[in-house]
């Protein structure tokens, strides 16, 4: 019995090694760092080595933009002054240009002027320098009272404008509404005369039907005879 208990258990019993082993000793596993390349190596216990190296290389390209492009500024020491600042900037990411200048307002000059001119009591020169402005110019003429020109006013200023049209500070505008209103002139000179042309058709058909009626009376003419007149003190 006892042989039997020691048998089974030595049929039934199985032993157990590692795997493997891994002995580190001091200073056998170690990684060397150094630029862009890392190196590790590991030594075993039955004295080989196992050592693998990694390159590594990163680029960086940062760019910044540039500070941004500011525009002038402008600065009037009073404000008598018919002038404007303007001023721009483009700004992109690796370059950035802004500018700046005066520019002179004419319509702030003219009203300035005119002002003058009429403080002075010289209305017409005063009105004369408004209708430079060809939206002056414009309305003056539609209220009828022509601007000056050579010294003339009313209806002889009128004549001049008429004669010389070429020096109208709107004379684009003004060519452009004449034409515009010539081809509405012709447009309604043609349509007058297509209906001119329908009436007279209408007006010839309609005589043609008189005319034939008026023959066809003529061929069945009837012919009254003519009554005695009564005599009414002694009737029969």
């Amino acid at each position: 019995m006892k042989y039997l208990s020691i048998l089974l258990f030595v049929l039934f019993t199985s032993a157990v090694f590692a795997g493997s082993t891994q002995t580190n000793t001091s200073g056998s596993n170690t990684a060397i760092e150094g630029g862009y390349t890392s190196t590790a190596t590991t030594t075993y216990e039955s004295g080989s080595e196992s050592t693998s190296t990694t390159n590594n290389t990163t680029n960086s390209d940062i760019k910044s933009s540039p500070p941004s492009a500011s525009a002038p500024s402008y600065n009037s020491m009073t404000q008598d002054v018919c002038a404007v600042g303007v001023s721009a900037g483009v700004q992109t990411f690796g370059f950035g240009v802004s500018g700046g200048k005066h520019v002179i307002d004419k319509n702030c000059e003219r009203l300035k002027l005119a002002r003058i001119l009429n403080d002075f009591g010289m209305k017409v020169a005063a009105v004369a320098i408004l209708c430079q402005d060809e939206r002056v110019f414009e309305s003056m003429i539609q209220a009828g009272t022509p601007c000056p020109i050579d010294g003339k006013i009313g209806k002889e200023a009128k004549a001049l404008w008429s004669k010389y049209d070429h020096e109208r500070p709107d004379y684009d505008i003004y060519v452009k509404r004449m034409k515009a209103r010539e081809k509405k002139e012709k447009a309604m000179a043609k349509k007058a005369a297509l209906a001119e042309k329908k009436r007279l058709k209408e007006e010839a058909k309609m005589t043609k039907e008189f005319e034939k009626i008026e023959k066809e009376l003529e061929k069945e003419k009837i012919i009254t005879p003519k009554k005695k007149p009564v005599n009414w003190e002694s009737p029969k």
